[in-house]
């Protein structure tokens, strides 16, 4: 089963699952899931191929869909489900295959659709890093700078990076290979007609106003907003907007 971080106690609302996205980590999110957990439990799993959950040799929406509703299925069956860019597009898979497991459902900042661009910059980066000569975080971060140049990408790589046992905590192996599964979206029957929010940044184009008809199509109970002055990390660049914008709608009774 995937490795989760858990935070506050069980109340008579539903568990709150948050599920990162790519290159993340649940620790990624700990200060949201700290603030959240003052009212219901908050489940944040590492991701496989991320983590410290297993490595596997396929990383398909479908497996990652299958891996969040096992762990669901060990906290009570239903939870209100949080997804991040690859984690959004995960607990959609979930939310299609599994609606009873997901009482509501937030998307930040990723839409049902295939990307064109590519993330294969970054797994070269990381393997550019001569983990030999780390010896602190900062060590990475330096040579990273020659390949990456967003400093926030920097330190949120590093993150992920095992100091001490000197290796990535990502299966960068499987998740080059997966790549255009990761950046694409599968052939999923069915809708789920819960309360869903599709959060993104004002700043981004991952949801853009074509892709609407495709989450209509799948999502009947739809809504839409924007965070300002975001970009694709909106829970990053505004974590008090991003937690605001949560807990209105975990509240919201339609």
């Amino acid at each position: 089963m995937l490795n989760i971080l858990t935070h506050g106690t069980d109340t008579t609302k539903p568990p709150l699952m948050i599920v990162h996205g790519l290159f993340g980590s649940a620790r990624n999110w700990n200060v949201i899931a700290k603030r959240m957990s003052e009212k219901r439990r908050v489940i944040a799993p590492d991701m496989r191929n991320h983590g410290n959950s297993f490595h596997a040799g396929s990383h398909s929406y479908e497996d990652m869909a299958s891996d969040l509703s096992e762990v669901i299925a060990t906290h009570g069956g239903t939870v209100d489900l949080v997804g991040h860019s690859m984690g959004g597009k995960a607990s959609m898979v979930l939310a299609l295959s599994e609606p009873a497991q997901v009482a509501r459902l937030l998307v930040a900042d990723i839409a049902p659709v295939t990307y064109t661009h590519s993330q294969q910059q970054f797994i070269d980066a990381m393997r550019a890093v001569d983990l030999s000569k780390v010896t602190r975080r900062a060590d990475a971060v330096e040579q990273l700078a020659a390949h990456v140049e967003d400093k926030t990408l920097q330190s949120f790589f590093t993150q992920s990076l095992d100091v001490k046992e000197k290796r990535w905590n990502y299966n960068l192996d499987t998740l080059e290979q997966d790549m255009p599964k990761i950046l694409g979206f599968p052939e999923v029957s069915g809708t789920y007609n819960s309360l869903t929010l599709f959060l993104s940044g004002a700043n981004s184009n991952y949801v853009l106003p074509e892709h609407r008809a495709k989450i209509k199509t799948h999502f009947s109970n739809a809504k839409f907003a924007k965070i300002q002055d975001a970009g694709h990390w909106l829970h990053a660049e505004q974590p008090r907007a991003f937690e605001a914008s949560l807990k209105a709608f975990l509240e919201y009774q339609p």
